[in-house]
């Protein structure tokens, strides 16, 4: 038994209290881990193979043809990185820079809008530590971690006794859910479960703001004023209050303009923060070295002028999304993500059609149409570096298990040599 404990990079929430049995180069038992945290580090029941042209290919092959691709290509995408390093991640602006291709990571269509308000200071935040050890009103809005991210209420928010919540979720703490179903973390907060229909996220935000001004909200699904102002009564009363944000809430928002002004109206009558309920565990890592680099989280080209300097766009038009559905690129390099197994076939069809490098620890439905496939060591488990929890903090990745894979940061450095 190793006494050391790991980190596990099942989820965002980079748990660092995971105790590892180790028998040779396998693990043979994870210990305090939830059960997606086990899956992650048990490790690929199918791993990935280097190959150019699903013919095996040697490591040297396979990178050189990767540089040749991205090197000829016109509009190159650079996609994924979720569940990369923030070293590699770093490299792999880099190469995008080099090569002057788009850039862009899944935040573009989840929770980038409540990250990039955070970086700029439009929405204010705390810690996962902050929160076991103070909060006293928790809301889940559109968000299920009971199932998402299986130890949040266990370990961080809901059941455990901080130092100034020593009676725990019993008396010292109140969950909320807002959800469109009765999920199972709405099942926890019982009577504090607020329902609302597909979409309503905004009249509620609305709602909201007006009962925390006096007033007397009204909307137009059916819920009645009373529970309204029930509800901003206990928010007014927080000492330290925390909304996770889920999928739910962004995907029913056009924009987060009532969200930054329901979290100013809240810290002008009470004290709340939020934090985005981010799912790849170094997702939120992607987003800051992009945004300390270019100002932007994602969507980003690095271009040329008509004079040949370089410059960095930034839009819409650039999110890997877009750029799919329109045809745009005519390359893609691919790591730790999934596209065509994800993405609705209507955008990832193009895929099909333009030379993919695929990088990544196991085999995915994006690898088996990749022409050119790299192996990766598995971040958190084979190879180490850092990530960003969901919260902002950033954590060391111990590396638990020997490999002779390499590590995706590395392999980012050969790319760099060759180009």
């Amino acid at each position: 038994m190793n006494e050391k404990y790991y980190v596990c990079t099942g989820c965002a929430l980079l748990c660092d209290d995971i105790e590892i049995e180790c028998d040779g180069y396998r693990i043979s038992g994870v210990n305090s881990a939830c059960r997606k945290g086990v899956a992650r580090m048990k490790g690929c029941q199918d791993p990935l193979a280097c190959s150019i042209s699903g013919q095996k290919a040697d490591i040297d092959a396979a990178i050189k043809e990767a540089a040749e691709i991205l090197t000829n290509a016109d509009n190159p995408l650079i996609f994924g990185l979720g569940n990369s390093t923030i070293e590699a991640q770093k490299k792999a602006i880099e190469v995008a820079r080099r090569v002057h291709a788009y850039i862009d990571d899944t935040s573009s269509f989840c929770q980038g809008p409540v990250i990039e308000a955070i970086l700029n200071g439009q929405i204010r935040s705390c810690t996962l530590d902050e929160v076991r050890h103070q909060a006293d009103v928790i809301i889940y809005w559109g968000a299920d971690p009971a199932n998402s991210h299986p130890r949040h209420l266990s370990k961080y928010s809901y059941f455990p006794r901080g130092k100034e919540r020593q009676r725990g979720w019993e008396e010292d703490r109140t969950a909320i859910a807002i959800d469109v179903r009765h999920s199972d973390t709405a099942e926890i907060c019982k009577d504090h479960f607020y329902q609302i229909p597909p979409q309503a996220d905004r009249e509620l935000i609305d709602a909201l703001t007006s009962a925390l001004s006096g007033k007397v909200p009204k909307v137009s699904f059916g819920m009645e004023s009373k529970k309204i102002l029930e509800l901003a009564s206990i928010l007014k009363k927080a000492q330290f209050g925390t909304i996770f944000v889920g999928l739910g809430l962004v995907y029913s928002l056009s924009d987060m303009e009532p969200l930054i002004k329901l979290m100013d109206k809240l810290n002008e009558v009470s004290n709340f923060h939020l934090v985005p309920m981010v799912g790849q565990y170094n997702m939120r890592g992607a987003d800051q070295p992009m945004f300390n680099e270019t100002g932007y989280i994602n969507r980003v080209h690095f271009d040329t002028d008509p004079t040949g300097a370089d410059v960095t766009r930034h839009g819409p038009e650039c999110s890997a999304v877009e750029l799919l559905r329109s045809g745009e690129v005519d390359a893609a390099l691919v790591i730790g993500s999934d596209p065509m197994g994800s993405l609705p076939r209507s955008i990832a069809e193009h895929l099909l059609h333009i030379p993919v490098i695929n990088i990544d620890p196991c085999k995915t439905q994006t690898s088996r149409n990749a022409a050119v496939t790299i192996p990766c060591a598995l971040g958190g488990v084979e190879s180490g570096g850092s990530a960003i929890r969901m919260d902002g903090v950033q954590v060391e990745l111990p590396v638990i298990l020997k490999s002779d894979r390499l590590s995706d940061m590395e392999i980012f450095d050969r790319i760099l040599e060759v180009l």
